[in-house]
């Protein structure tokens, strides 16, 4: 595994957690850590020996406090068209990671890395979090996904209210609108999504990512089409190993112990 600048990874029980370690700017995304998330996700999709990835932020203070605004007000057009599109490309590579992703946001979420935990399968946040894309108080929008992702997870309207004044909700209220999923203790946060995590690594990986892309797929068509992508990926874990494992394990009355790849 290559050492990172911006980056801390480690891997336990087949859970890989990635932090964004440039706590003294708290955690801005510069194009630098972003290219090195690029490389390292990448890492991460080609190895079938981890089952769930979790992202979190070095420090107390922040999850990732938004864009590095020291390197943003230094681009012309051309430039921050650039800065947007590698973004917007490691943030999509987050989101079709054939594993669960989940965001352990521990402090600020703001800009984009509101719009890095919106890429995450789903939330968990400590009760001192704070979201919020306030790009329009610096004269910009979200660039990094922020207005697709956000009025599809919460909403048209609650999108546009947050967007267009640039508020920052606190993890309560997050958790209220659909943002977030659970809200924890700061000091219970990692516990409660590596409990979290440690169950889903117990389910059958082929499975795991079948369900993932029929949601996530399912999303963005009507519902018919919907339903045919649930069949045709129901009808692929049925070839499964981890399939035939699961129903004999059932019948036998025992764990299931799954062992199925992605690449078989």
């Amino acid at each position: 595994m290559p050492t990172y600048k911006h980056l801390l990874f480690e891997e336990q029980n087949q859970i890989a957690t990635i932090t964004f370690n440039r706590p003294k700017a708290l955690n801005a995304l510069n194009q630098e850590l972003l290219q090195e998330l690029a490389g390292l996700l990448d890492v991460i999709a080609g190895n079938e020996d981890w089952r769930v990835l979790v992202l979190t932020g070095a420090g107390e203070k922040a999850f990732v406090a938004g864009a590095d605004i020291t390197e943003l007000a230094t681009l012309n057009a051309l430039q921050g068209k650039y800065f947007a599109k590698l973004g917007q490309d490691v943030i999509n590579r987050l989101q079709h990671l054939p594993i669960p992703v989940i965001a352990a946001v521990n402090g600020y979420a703001l800009g984009g890395g509101s719009e890095m935990a919106l890429a995450c399968d789903f939330i968990y946040a400590a009760d001192s979090a704070m979201f919020g894309l306030p790009e329009i108080n610096l004269g910009l929008i979200p660039g990094f996904g922020g207005t697709q992702r956000l009025a599809r997870l919460i909403g048209r309207n609650r999108a546009k209210e947050l967007i267009f004044t640039g508020r920052m909700v606190k993890a309560d209220e997050a958790r209220d609108i659909g943002l977030v999923n659970k809200v924890c203790p700061a000091d219970a946060l990692m516990d409660e999504v590596l409990k979290t995590a440690a169950l889903m690594a117990q389910k059958g990986k082929v499975s795991l990512r079948a369900a993932k892309q029929a949601i996530n797929k399912g999303l963005d068509v009507d519902l018919a089409t919907g339903c045919e992508i649930e069949r045709d990926a129901f009808a692929l874990c049925m070839a499964s190993d981890d399939a035939k494992e699961g129903t004999t394990a059932f019948l036998e009355k025992r764990p299931a112990e799954f062992k199925g790849r992605l690449n078989e």
